[in-house]
């Protein structure tokens, strides 16, 4: 990894809440070394699930991904943390906004992508159920 992140985002701080965060690690990199971007949308989903499964206090699964952008490549052994942010919550859904950032040794931090993702709460055969009122507070 660089030693330095050029900060070129117009975001200052992360938005949300911490959700996730590992270390990208040289198995989980491309043959140009760096990070595949599925390897990104898998650790998101992780950190969509985390804040989906509070607010529907039990099972969940992921339905869609409504929007997804890749901003800058990520190197081998960055840190990588996953912020959520509950955006809305239907019936038996919830839109969560993932952002993942990458920090150095210098905590230097720069977003390296974005999306959002949707959500259901399940029941115990697998079917939607109502997501409980009190999550919406």
């Amino acid at each position: 990894m660089a030693d330095h992140i050029d900060d070129i985002d117009s975001d200052p701080l992360p938005a949300g809440t911490l959700a996730l965060q590992t270390i990208a690690m040289p198995a989980d990199a491309n043959w140009n070394g760096d990070i595949f971007g599925g390897w990104l949308v898998s650790q998101m989903d992780l950190a969509g699930a985390v804040t989906a499964r509070r607010a529907a206090r039990g099972r969940i699964a992921t339905v869609a991904i409504d929007s997804m952008a890749f901003l800058r490549p990520v190197p081998v052994g960055a840190v990588i943390s996953c912020y959520t942010q509950l955006l809305d919550i239907g019936r038996t859904s919830m839109k969560i906004q993932v952002e993942v950032w990458i920090s150095d040794h210098n905590s230097n931090q720069a977003k390296v992508t974005e999306g959002i993702f949707t959500f259901v709460a399940i029941d115990g055969t697998g079917h939607t159920r109502p997501v409980p009122k009190a999550s919406a507070n």
